[in-house]
């Protein structure tokens, strides 16, 4: 299964003087259940301020792929979730979402594809400090 995401980054200068061309990084990258880093790529959104402009807009592409039977619930999983409950059999009563073994298998099926700015050390040092 593939994931492609467009966005557009909006920037804008205090100092207007000269034309300006300023290449942003960024990473695109592929989480599994939330927590667990499967994929990461960087790339750049180009932005161009025109001389006396103090803003602009950069188009950006970022992809990604996850394979459809890491996605894929488990057959057994699947049976619990649609398996037809009915009024006095034990289990009746009981959520298969609130079963530890059921969200996990729903945690590792689960995929987000998440985009941001790629910070250097510095950046990332300034940020924690405010």
């Amino acid at each position: 299964m593939n994931s492609e995401a467009t966005f557009d980054v909006l920037a804008r200068r205090t100092d207007t003087r000269g034309a300006r061309h300023v290449e942003l990084p960024y990473f695109s990258v592929v989480m599994r259940g939330g927590a667990a880093v499967v994929a990461k790529r960087l790339g750049t959104v180009a932005l161009d301020f025109a001389d006396g402009q103090d803003r602009a807009v950069g188009h950006a592409k970022a992809g990604a792929s996850v394979d459809r039977a890491a996605a894929s619930l488990p057959d057994d999983v699947r049976r619990r979730l649609s398996r037809k409950r009915r009024a006095g059999e034990a289990d009746a009563a009981i959520d298969p979402l609130s079963l530890p073994e059921v969200k996990k298998a729903i945690a590792s099926a689960t995929f987000e594809h998440l985009i941001g700015f790629q910070l250097s050390n510095a950046q990332l040092e300034y940020n924690a400090r405010r």
